[in-house]
């Protein structure tokens, strides 16, 4: 057993990615989770015979969750199993356009063609454009700090700087692909997008076009036991590592004396250890863990715009949808009004765009037979003290509107079990600053360079993971955070 200890403050995905990695390197790792459970963003919701992933339910890139495996020397599949989808989601507009998203790019580009003229060539073009923006951006700027001169002085990071023109960062990313493409519900399509990591496609860089390549070159995925199987596969490598995790245990503050970080205190035990790392939201490890240390905050960081939230639906469904699939859009006819309610406004639209979630459909016994397992989610504003309960009620009401004239009947007659979680609710239960999904927004040609480190530059032996820091929010970049912090700490 290593002398070496690190304490991990929360038990989120990139939680428990760093106490992996940590573990790996040498370290005697114990984790701190303030909930019951691991997970954070990614856990699970069972109600009345019905099973719902919590929250993330798209799964891509997941060699890097396999990467952890190997890392260990242990056989992926011995943890954790998924499989392709062939269809990555069903489409459908308000004028009646349904699209398939076909994982397959010349399947793809032929379906766009067909259901609503667009060129195939069109969109060939433009999915190879967002695999030289990732070819650009992935190794220098995912899986690398920013804030490391080491980084800079690499051969492949000044190939990239010299490409930096190719990824389209000085536009919107609306502006880009209203100048790609020719019909206006291709161009909503693609500026979904921004939403994949709570930013607005008309303000957001068009360096966020980068985004199509992940699912339409390495595809989109299903977990076999759904996608909180990914939390539970990693705390069990985390376990079979020797690490300890600790239930029900909010971190009070991170202990720093001059300006080292010598550990935690927890329900007024002070627990010692070589690294302290935080995968809390930022700006609470900050307001909350480090509030002795005013002079130590990061003020700009901490003041920059939040990204996005959600309004989430659990509702169980007494009937299956054949039309239906795993994944499902219904899009707005109003999308730049969406936006703009939802970041000038502060409110919510009359008419939302609305992804609906369907694991029973790969996951039978997710829902009782004949049943469906709906987890409906709308985009919404961070918390800023709006009047939620009343947004909530006209909102229901509204998709209940849409996804009924849509799919020809009346869904609220089908509803025989309902939990909500709304921007309130993720900041309580995630430590999410204002229930913001994704940390700081992306809305800024430099945002990507704005990002809290991964490594306090300020505080000895304090290191940073998870969605508000360096790379960003989401299943993959949070994996990459917790891989590009592990890289500082020495080997015990």
């Amino acid at each position: 057993m290593s002398h070496k200890k690190a304490l991990i403050i929360g038990a989120g995905i990139a939680g428990i990615a760093a106490a992996i990695r940590l573990a790996v390197k040498g370290y005697a790792v114990e984790v701190f989770e303030a909930n019951s459970y691991p997970g954070g963003k990614l856990s699970e919701i069972e109600q009345n015979g019905y099973r719902f992933d919590a929250g993330p339910s798209l799964l891509t890139m997941p060699q890097y969750i396999d990467e952890l495996f190997q890392l260990a020397n242990k056989n992926p599949a011995d943890y954790f199993r998924y499989q392709k989808l062939a269809v990555v989601c069903h489409y459908f507009y308000e004028d009646g356009t349904r699209i398939n998203a076909y994982a397959d790019t010349e399947k793809f580009a032929q379906e766009l063609n067909r259901a609503t003229g667009e060129p195939a060539k069109n969109i060939i073009k433009y999915l190879a454009n967002s695999s030289d923006i990732y070819n650009i951006t992935n190794h220098v700027f995912l899986e690398r700090s920013l804030h490391s001169l080491q980084t800079f002085l690499r051969w492949d990071t000044v190939r990239s700087i010299f490409k930096l023109p190719r990824i389209d960062a000085f536009r919107a990313m609306h502006q880009a692909n209203a100048g790609y493409f020719e019909d206006a519900r291709v161009v909503q399509f693609f500026d979904r997008y921004a939403t994949y990591n709570g930013s607005n496609p008309y303000e957001a860089p068009a360096t966020l076009n980068v985004i199509p390549h992940l699912e339409h070159h390495f595809g989109a995925y299903f977990p076999e036991g759904g996608m909180y199987s990914i939390t539970k596969s990693l705390v069990k490598l985390a376990e079979d590592l020797g690490v300890q995790f600790r239930y029900n245990a909010k971190v009070d503050e991170i202990v720093v004396i001059n300006r080292i970080a010598k550990g935690i205190s927890v329900k007024g035990e002070n627990v010692v250890a070589d690294i302290v790392v935080s995968n809390m939201d930022i700006w609470f490890t900050y307001k909350n863990l480090l509030q002795k240390h005013p002079a130590l905050h990061p003020k700009k960081i901490m003041n920059q715009e939040r990204s996005s939230s959600a309004l989430i639906f659990y509702w169980g469904i007494k009937k299956q949808f054949p039309e239906l699939d795993l994944h499902n859009i219904f899009f707005s006819t109003d999308y730049k009004a969406e936006f703009e309610y939802i970041w000038q406004e502060q409110d919510i639209y009359k008419d939302p765009t609305v992804y609906l979630n369907i694991s029973s459909k790969l996951k039978a016994d997710d829902a009782p037979d004949g049943c469906e397992n709906w987890f409906v989610m709308i985009n919404v504003p961070a918390n800023n003290g709006q009047d939620w309960d009343a947004l909530i009620d006209t909102a229901r009401k509204n998709i209940k509107q849409k996804l009924s004239k849509a799919l020809g009947e009346d869904v609220s007659k089908l509803i025989v079990s309902e939990s909500i979680l709304d921007p309130r609710g993720i900041e309580s239960k995630t430590s999410s600053y204002k229930g913001s999904i994704y940390g700081t927004s992306s809305n800024s040609q430099f945002a990507a360079f704005l990002r809290h480190t991964n490594q306090s530059s300020k505080i000895k032996g304090l290191y940073f993971c998870g969605g508000s820091v360096h790379p960003g929010g989401g299943i993959p970049l949070c994996l990459l955070s917790a891989k590009i912090m592990a890289a500082s700490p020495p080997a015990p």
